[in-house]
């Protein structure tokens, strides 16, 4: 249990010569089922006509609440077309009546939307249900990752000098900023060599090398889906009708999942502290932790961000048309606590410099 972890299992999951990630087993019982129904919420939002998706886009907050497709630079400055994202705030976790944090003295919703601007649902009609199983399954992860903290502050508080009494339990517990992103990863239908191997910048192809820029990212394992085999075609036609019809009926229960990637090459890779490349893979009824740059930054570098990619299904290894679904929840600091005590730097604007870095001007 995430409670109960010692500080040899947090030495060997974040220490210097560690993975950066820490795995969490006997999470609470519900979390399959929602896991299993938020995925597949993933395939039929990515999958809704794009005038519906459109809808869905903030270009003000930089795409940072909602949709987006095609907004965000990858390497070389490519434009992601691969993956489509819909990012929600968690603030409904410290208040149910907030949508987003609250504006301050420094950061409003005129010169920081992408972390200022409410929530953009998709239409109850389209996706039932979607709203209530999101914020569920995130309060679940946050619940979780409350836990971790709590380990990694005693972990902390012995191993670094002048580390802030139980500071990683109150980001995760206390903040707005926090956010969830569904992440739908789109077939590649491309010929690819899939006797290639992921060794380096060329394997990045559905998601580039980078380091996420909250404290603990929490991560479920990811659900492939043939989309080939799935009838995705009435999804935001409009509601059926007829006497005793539903919205979409058995479209929206949640969809078969294959037992693993078809090719196996595919998935999330994270680059170790020794230099290594290595192939990650979360159980199904677990749920990940890996390390970003705020925490990298507050710890004064004992715990180390994680640089990590994700390598597509190539058609070629699949012989189908296979999606990728995942969820990612950023834990954060809140807006104006201070994420480098030296330089003075406030997390608001350490997340401005990343956000204006990653996304198409």
């Amino acid at each position: 249990m995430p409670g109960t972890v010692s500080f040899e299992a947090l030495q060997e999951a974040f220490g210097p010569d560690s993975l950066g990630i820490l795995v969490v087993k006997d999470v609470p019982p519900e979390f399959a089922g929602l896991r299993h129904r938020l995925l597949s919420y993933s395939t039929y939002l990515g999958n809704l006509p794009k005038s519906i998706l459109g809808q869905l886009e903030n270009e003000k907050a930089k795409y940072l609440t909602g949709w987006s497709l095609g907004k965000e630079t990858l390497k070389n400055g490519q434009v992601d077309t691969l993956k489509g994202s819909f990012y929600a705030n968690c603030a409904f976790y410290v208040d149910p009546a907030l949508s987003c944090a609250a504006p301050t003295e420094e950061f409003n919703t005129d010169n920081f939307p992408e972390y200022l601007s409410p929530n953009i649902w998709p239409d109850e009609v389209l996706l039932p249900g979607f709203k209530t199983t999101l914020e569920q399954l995130c309060r679940l992860i946050i619940d979780v990752a409350v836990l971790v903290a709590r380990a990694c502050d005693r972990f902390a508080e012995v191993e670094i000098p002048g580390y802030p009494q139980a500071y990683l339990e109150q980001v995760v517990s206390t903040s707005t900023t926090t956010k969830a992103r569904l992440l739908h990863y789109f077939p590649d239908t491309a010929a690819a060599d899939v006797s290639s191997t992921a060794s380096g910048e060329d394997e990045d192809d559905w998601c580039a090398t980078h380091l996420d820029h909250g404290c603990l990212t929490g991560l479920t394992s990811a659900m492939f889906v043939d989309e080939a085999a799935t009838d995705l075609t009435q999804i935001g036609a409009g509601p059926a009708s007829g006497p005793g019809s539903s919205v979409w009926g058995p479209l929206l229960e949640p969809l078969p999942e294959l037992p693993a990637s078809p090719d196996p090459a595919a998935g999330l890779y994270i680059k170790s502290r020794t230099g290594q490349t290595v192939q990650v893979k979360i159980p199904r009824d677990c749920i990940a932790f890996q390390t970003g740059e705020a925490l990298e930054r507050i710890t004064g570098g004992k715990f180390k961000a994680v640089p990590h990619f994700v390598r597509g299904t190539r058609a070629a290894a699949s012989g189908s048309c296979v999606a990728r679904n995942t969820l990612a929840v950023f834990t954060q600091p809140n807006l104006g606590d201070e994420v480098d005590r030296e330089q003075h730097i406030t997390f608001g604007e350490f997340a401005r410099g990343i956000v204006a870095k990653n996304t198409v001007s």
